[in-house]
């Protein structure tokens, strides 16, 4: 198959008429997936809201499928990637999964091997590559970029599509999207080939969703950056809540769609916890620590209770998980925990776990590291688990897959910040942008967080006291 019939068979997949722009993206892809292309090449594919990314690419997959090309979906968190594996028609995993060995019970990233990539001539697409850290924004995380290269490359005649938005949020401690940057995909090594969506399919002009999105884009290209607006006047899907209407509009969206798809984002841990509580108190009317049909989001990566669960690779910081049964609570080297059974919605999967309550309404994303290291050496020292005689070395091996030192790490689930929601969608998401500081707005780091807020919403997107600036009739 030449690179024009495969131009043509990803056109014939496309479930509607492809603008200009996608026309000559999809000869480009045809060109990138051909076995003439070069050897170490990448594909960086920057796809704004709205403008059918998606579906192009569920397209893409289709055609180098019918080619009999071997394919790999992938995405950085279980959610993300059951949401593209949905989109492309095709089984996607989470880039942990895919390129790294030995991760059964661990305590940390840097535990973990990068495999060997055993297959020949494959084609990796990798979705929500902005979210793609190199490991600077904590000391305890490896180079997820670096091992995603170095894994792909190991494939003889393998190449890789990275697909992302550089308008949302970059990884936390990190100005830019490495996995977006030209230069930084360079610096390995790599033959870049780079294009930008913008153009949103006609399909989608009318959701006052993509409209705001779209936008807020644009402005962030201008100099001086304009004070942020939002056009709410004009689109059925996008509405403003004040204070006094918050308690119903969220219990009307809790009965309508569900606590699963329904979310408000917020600007800090300590924000996600006061609407926490508050949801937790007023509208479901819970008033012990922790219940059945509880929503819980995952605040670190845990790879230690995943271990027996088939299909499970790890559980990613970002997952959210609905308590089905609470066996028993208790305290432990000054900690409590709670013993439970978890399921993960948006992967159909449970298991039986332990988890950390001390993380449920504390105002960090996840443990502190002075804390964690108190509980990591409370356990390391404990008489009940070791004689003096043991040594320090076979002490922190057992530990590795120690319940309470792994205890998986959660926050109540119904409110989280902007990093924390990257990566999924909901029906319904309120989005705090009441009392927003004035300087504020004149950033970049706000357009970005607005953006990203805006685009988890599908079906209606709320705004919580804007400001009178922030919204504009048009």
């Amino acid at each position: 198959m030449d690179i024009n019939e495969f131009a043509e068979r990803i056109f014939l997949n496309l479930p509607y008429d492809p603008t200009d722009q996608q026309i000559s993206l999809i000869a480009a892809l045809a060109r990138f997936c051909s076995p003439v292309s070069p050897g170490y090449s990448v594909f960086l594919l920057n796809g704004y809201a709205g403008t059918g990314k998606t579906s192009l690419t569920g397209a893409l997959v289709r055609a180098l499928r019918e080619a009999e090309v071997p394919v790999v979906l992938l995405a950085p968190t279980g959610r993300a990637a059951k949401v593209f594996g949905r989109f492309a028609g095709f089984q996607a995993s989470t880039i942990h999964r895919r390129i790294y060995r030995g991760t059964e019970g661990i305590m940390n990233d840097f535990s973990a091997d990068v495999a060997d990539n055993p297959l020949t001539g494959a084609v990796f697409i990798v979705d929500e590559a902005s979210m793609i850290g190199n490991g600077s924004g904590d000391p305890m995380s490896r180079n997820l970029l670096e091992d995603l290269i170095h894994y792909v490359y190991s494939g003889e005649g393998c190449r890789m599509i990275l697909l992302g938005d550089t308008a949302q949020l970059p990884p936390v401690g990190c100005r830019e999207s490495p996995a977006m940057s030209v230069a930084v995909l360079k610096s390995f090594g790599l033959r870049v080939t780079k294009a930008v969506m913008t153009k949103v399919v006609r399909q989608r002009r009318r959701s006052g969703i993509l409209y705001n999105a779209t936008k807020l884009r644009k402005n962030m290209l201008l100099t001086p950056l304009p004070e942020p607006e939002l056009v709410i006047d004009r689109f059925p899907d996008v509405v403003s809540v004040s204070g006094e209407e918050l308690e119903d509009e969220i219990s009307a969206s809790f009965t309508e769609n569900g606590i699963t798809e329904t979310l408000v984002v917020t600007r800090s841990n300590r924000q996600a916890t006061r609407f926490n509580l508050a949801i937790r108190a007023n509208i479901l009317y819970r008033e012990e620590e922790l219940s059945r049909e509880e929503l819980l989001l995952v605040a670190k990566n845990n790879y230690l209770w995943s271990a027996r669960v088939k299909g499970l690779d790890f559980v990613a910081n970002g997952d959210t998980a609905i308590v089905d049964a609470i066996y028993g609570t208790e305290e432990k080297y000054g900690f409590r925990f709670a013993d439970v059974n978890l399921r993960l919605p948006d992967r159909d999967l449970s298991f039986d776990c332990k988890i950390l309550l001390d993380t449920l309404v504390s105002d960090t994303a996840s443990l502190e590291p002075e804390r964690y290291q108190s509980l990591y050496m409370s356990a390391l020292n404990d008489p009940d688990l070791f004689t003096p005689s043991t040594p320090v070395r076979t002490r922190m091996r057992i530990l590795r897959s120690d319940p309470y030192v792994n205890a998986l790490q959660v926050k109540y689930g119904y409110a989280v910040t902007c990093h924390k929601a990257q990566g999924g969608q909901w029906k319904n998401v309120f989005v705090d942008v009441g009392y927003v500081p004035p300087e504020a707005y004149e950033s970049l780091e706000f357009y970005r967080w607005l953006y990203t807020a805006v685009t988890r919403a599908t079906d209606r997107l709320a705004l919580i006291n804007p400001s009178g600036g922030m919204v504009a009739g048009e």
